[in-house]
């Protein structure tokens, strides 16, 4: 069971997350890296049904309206607390029952299936071809699992294969700022960046990660 704001006290659909932080016992300031994930989780609650909280020690959980903003959220948080922290993040999407309104109790498939994506994102970091990825996707009754968690470990890939300093393009390019003031942060040349952008595969990153954003 999930313990989160109470929501409307009948079952609803809804696409819920669940993250952690990955070898998080290693972190050498624990409370610097939770201070930096909650800050981090405060600019997603926009949207939010459940804005994403701390439940127990380094584990967060939340729900949005959509897949989509689900998946968004998960990246808007990897990418603000990157390289420094690395997460992994489970999305789900089915009925959430709300059990206890005053003390926020939730159930049911949209939280088991959260789980249970969560759970093989920590399992395939095991193996060495799926080592980079760090989101995963399960859902009730929906047709479209298999080709979203395709794009997501595509794209997963994809971020845990670039430099810091690509990171931070790619971050600029989410947040839509132009390659010329990314380029003067950086302190090069807007071909500079352009170049990086193509060759890392950046602009891809920012284009699947729109598309990824409309799923319903």
């Amino acid at each position: 069971m999930t313990r989160m704001k109470a929501g409307a006290s009948s079952p609803v659909s809804l696409a819920t997350l669940i993250g952690d932080v990955v070898g998080s016992r290693r972190v050498a300031d624990r409370a610097a890296a939770h201070r930096a994930l909650n800050s981090a989780l405060g600019g997603v609650s926009s949207g939010a049904i459940d804005p994403p909280a701390f439940t127990v020690g380094d584990e967060f959980q939340g729900s949005y309206p959509t897949v989509g903003a689900a998946i968004d959220a998960a990246l808007s948080v990897r990418l603000a607390v990157a390289p420094d922290i690395d997460i992994r993040f489970g999305i789900g999407w089915g009925v959430v029952t709300v059990l206890d309104p005053v003390a926020g109790i939730q159930d049911g498939p949209g939280w088991w299936s959260a789980r249970e994506a969560i759970e093989w994102t920590a399992a395939a970091q095991k193996q060495p071809g799926l080592a980079l990825v760090r989101t995963a996707f399960r859902g009730v009754g929906r047709a479209d699992v298999d080709a979203v968690n395709a794009a997501l470990m595509c794209r997963d890939h994809l971020l845990g294969s670039v430099s810091d300093r690509s990171l931070r393009i790619v971050k600029g390019l989410l947040t839509r700022q132009t390659k010329k003031d990314i380029a003067t942060a950086e302190g090069v040349s807007a071909s500079a960046v352009s170049q990086r952008a193509g060759r890392d595969g950046l602009d891809l990153i920012v284009v699947a990660s729109r598309y990824l954003r409309d799923v319903p």
